[in-house]
């Protein structure tokens, strides 16, 4: 058979399995929202993952709220009063839209995403800092804040090894707004090891306002951005579901991508993401 013929057979059988199967589309209790990049220029998908089953059980084109409502009026009214608990990433779409439907749900921004932009706030500092060295020709900065030393700073600082650590000791004494980045990354991690969610938000409301004292820019746009959003950080300690199963998934949907060398047909790819990662998975049936 040629390609075609494969392509046209494949996607005429999944067709028929997602009427099966996603068709009404299936209601879960705990889920997690998240988007992945399916072309360049900014396409996006939004998957919906069900926590509990481990599975895609939705996805469409885009990431903005008028996206996601359509999953919500899917599922129907009833079955949105059901869900407990929705994990995202802090997207002001994703959360107006479930705010509207989800009248129960806890929306948690996940740790995970939390994490990642604290990383990315370092990272941030390390390029000025890095810019400013060049500018100025301190050789040793630029030495120790270039792209391939990056990793030393995003790197939990009880795995260094004993060079990345020594490398990093040596920055940060020569080095005050990377130094004061590496103390606001490792005091917020205090956040998450508070027994209790008053004691979380007394540390996370001292964990901002040194972070909007720092005068680094970066950091205080950050802190901003977790005053506007701390009571869905903090309903972390209520429910601890995370979304790194969706980022489990994203990792598998650009192998998928990069393996077919890109698809033309955005609903074709939409039934291939349910087949190896959702409910028209094969597996399932044996």
């Amino acid at each position: 058979m040629d390609d075609e013929s494969v392509y046209r057979t494949d996607k005429e059988i999944l067709e028929q399995k997602a009427k099966q199967l996603l068709e009404p589309t299936p209601a879960a209790i705990n889920i997690s929202v998240d988007e992945v990049s399916y072309r360049k220029y900014h396409r996006y998908l939004t998957n919906v993952i069900d926590t509990d089953r481990r599975k895609v059980v939705w996805n469409d084109k885009g990431r903005k709220a008028e996206v996601l409502d359509r999953y919500y009026e899917g599922i129907g009214s009833d079955n949105c009063q059901k869900i407990e608990s929705v994990a995202m990433d802090g997207a002001r779409t994703y959360i107006s839209s479930t705010t509207k439907y989800a009248v129960n749900a806890l929306i948690v921004y996940d740790k995970f995403h939390i994490m990642q932009k604290l990383n990315n706030t370092v990272d941030t500092v390390r390029k000025d800092e890095l810019n400013k060295a060049k500018k100025n020709g301190d050789d040793r900065v630029v030495e120790l804040t270039n792209c391939r030393q990056r990793f030393v700073l995003l790197k939990n600082k009880s795995k260094l090894t004993e060079r990345q650590a020594q490398h990093l000791a040596e920055l940060c004494k020569i080095n005050e707004p990377i130094y004061k980045a590496m103390l606001l990354k490792e005091s917020f991690l205090e956040i998450y090891v508070q027994p209790n969610v008053e004691e979380a938000e007394k540390t996370l409301k001292n964990w901002i306002e040194q972070a909007l004292l720092s005068s680094l820019t970066a950091f205080q746009g950050l802190a901003e951005s977790f005053t506007e959003k701390m009571r869905y950080i903090l309903n972390w300690f209520k429910k601890r579901i995370s979304s790194s199963i969706s980022e489990g998934f994203n990792n598998k949907i650009k192998r998928l991508k990069r393996m077919a060398y890109g698809y033309k047909d955005i609903y074709y790819f939409r039934l291939k993401i349910h087949q190896h990662c959702g409910l028209l998975n094969p597996r399932l049936a044996t």
